[in-house]
């Protein structure tokens, strides 16, 4: 991982990803402010400022940690059909969400970096998991073109992503009394638009 702004201490950086962790574990991120993750540390704000040049630049720093553990949830994620694999990352990243909610909700509750390296980095995560869902889709379905698998993974992953918002909010609302299971809407949203897919490169 690069150094932070100023080539500071790599310890130091430890030292405030692990606290971030920390406090992610258990508290959403607009409770915790500059001050008392420095008091935590046990340095001044201004170490911290002169470490990352903002608090929102510290938080870049953890969503890159944040984009890094999702990688890792679904790297090994696989199934023996295009379906199966898509389930199976949808499924990983409803998991990862449900695991580190609070984590998870930092990355859309903060805008992502807008230029430099932490840009780069995250657009490069970002795109990796894209990537993945344009291939699979294009497994799916070989006519695909570039541009369409483009634009359908991002539609997909999209209504993935709401799924799992309104989840992890308890906004799916009931059948019969029990709860609509997240689970089965995502089985139920891949079908649907594959099956689809399917149909609308096959028609003359």
């Amino acid at each position: 991982m690069a150094r932070p702004r100023q080539h500071a201490p790599e310890a130091l950086h430890a030292q405030v990803m692990a606290a971030c962790d920390a406090w992610l574990q258990e508290n959403p991120v607009r409770l915790l402010s500059l001050r008392a993750l420095a008091r935590e540390i046990g340095c001044a704000p201004s170490t911290l400022l002169k470490l990352y040049g903002s608090f929102n630049n510290l938080l870049q720093y953890v969503n890159i940690e944040t984009l890094d553990h999702l990688r890792a949830a679904v790297e090994g994620m696989s199934g023996d059909t295009p379906k199966a694999q898509l389930n199976a990352l949808a499924t990983a990243y409803w998991q990862f969400a449900q695991k580190d909610p609070y984590r998870w909700q930092l990355l859309f509750d903060y805008p992502l970096a807008q230029e430099g390296e932490l840009d780069q980095r995250q657009n490069t995560a970002i795109e990796g998991l894209f990537t993945r869902v344009e291939a699979t889709l294009k497994e799916h379905q070989p006519n695909l073109d570039d541009l369409a698998a483009r634009r359908m993974a991002r539609t997909l992953w999209g209504s993935v992503h709401g799924l799992v918002q309104l989840g992890l909010n308890e906004r799916l609302g009931y059948w019969q009394g029990q709860p609509l299971e997240v689970g089965e809407l995502l089985d139920q949203l891949l079908t649907t638009i594959l099956d689809g897919l399917r149909c609308e490169q096959s028609e003359p």
